[in-house]
């Protein structure tokens, strides 16, 4: 199968990739155990471990389902565990399904075969290979290298996210009217899918935890009590970033209605900029258009115009003198009264 791998581990702390299946079982018959790691399989691809391996029917149409949550399953001849592996990149969250069960002298694996998961599993190929002589000591000590592996990453991802709410507050702060609040609403669905994710698969190592897996040996136990710590610190991490993705919200609404609330005193005190210089001059303009210069003529004489403008000019002036500091002393009462 395109993608897929098959692997021998010796007692001996040997790993041996053969080129099918049933090869692998078959030294696996002599001593040490099998791994099947699937890649991207097909419903029939799967149906052929039922018989042999004693698999639920249900656990491989599990399997191919896409919108499972993680799950721990035990069955007779092995235990049936779904996790999850996260990856974060492009401000985006992708979540892939690693299938995995485990029996008394096998590890088989399956997951979507997308890229994200042939670089997991390229990772985990790795780790085994480096871990050789654990991994040696039985596929429950393989399943731990895996799962280990998987947790590890999904830190990277949940940094990923860490940076994106950093990068967020910065610029809230710097230029809150422009802020996309689309992006923390996406960072907030972003963190509900990781702690919907991880409070099962905290479930998943508490059942391994307390043995209720007869598959995991006690000595195992120990290492499994490891990745359930990291589990719940990235449990107590999305609970966190949760809280200031809402805290962000507040702070981004706040300071809008800040810059509103500034932009509205503006705005009232050149309107009462305007009201002041209006309230000055409406006396000035009702005189002006009352004594024109056609009509303070008639009313005078024309042969008086030299002494009668210059008195009318003078009156305007000392009227609208006496507007202006009217208003003056009026708007001092209303400060005292406002601060009093």
């Amino acid at each position: 199968m395109p993608g897929s791998s098959y692997y021998h581990i010796t007692d001996a702390g040997k790993i041996h990739q053969v080129s099918t299946a049933a090869e692998a079982i078959e030294k696996a018959s002599t001593g040490g155990f099998f791994w099947l790691s699937y890649s991207k399989p097909t419903l029939e691809d799967l149906s052929v471990l039922i018989e042999p391996f004693g698999i639920h029917p249900l656990s491989i149409e599990d399997c191919l389902d896409d919108f499972q949550v993680p799950k721990i399953e035990n069955f007779p001849s092995n235990t049936y565990i779904l996790f999850n592996a996260f990856n974060y990149s492009d401000k985006t969250l992708s979540i892939d399904e690693i299938n995995l069960f485990l029996g008394s002298n096998f590890l088989i694996s399956v997951n979507r075969g997308t890229p994200d998961n042939i670089k997991l599993f390229a990772g985990i190929k790795k780790n085994v290979e480096q871990e050789i002589s654990r991994a040696a000591h039985g596929p429950d000590f393989l399943l731990h290298i895996i799962l280990d592996h998987i947790v590890d990453q999904k830190f990277i991802a949940i940094e990923g996210l860490e940076d994106e709410l950093d990068k967020a507050e910065d610029e809230i702060l710097t230029n809150p009217s422009d802020f996309d609040l689309g992006s923390l609403q996406q960072l907030r669905r972003d963190l509900l899918s990781l702690r919907k994710s991880l409070f099962h698969e905290r479930e998943i190592l508490i059942k391994l935890c307390r043995k209720d897996c007869h598959f995991v040996k006690e000595a195992a136990i120990y290492h499994f009590r490891d990745i359930y710590d990291h589990l719940a610190k990235s449990f107590e991490l999305t609970e966190t970033y949760r809280e200031i993705v809402t805290s962000l919200m507040e702070m981004n609404l706040s300071m809008l209605n800040n810059q509103m609330a500034k932009s509205a005193n503006q705005t009232n005190i050149i309107v009462r900029r305007l009201t002041f210089i209006t309230t000055i001059f409406m006396p000035l303009t009702l005189l002006s258009g009352i004594g024109g210069m056609s009509e303070w003529s008639m009313m005078t004489g024309s042969e008086n115009w030299r002494i009668s403008y210059p008195l009318f000019i003078l009156g305007m002036l000392v009227i609208g003198l006496l507007s202006y500091q009217g208003l003056r002393w009026m708007n001092k009462m209303d400060k005292k009264k406002a601060e009093a």
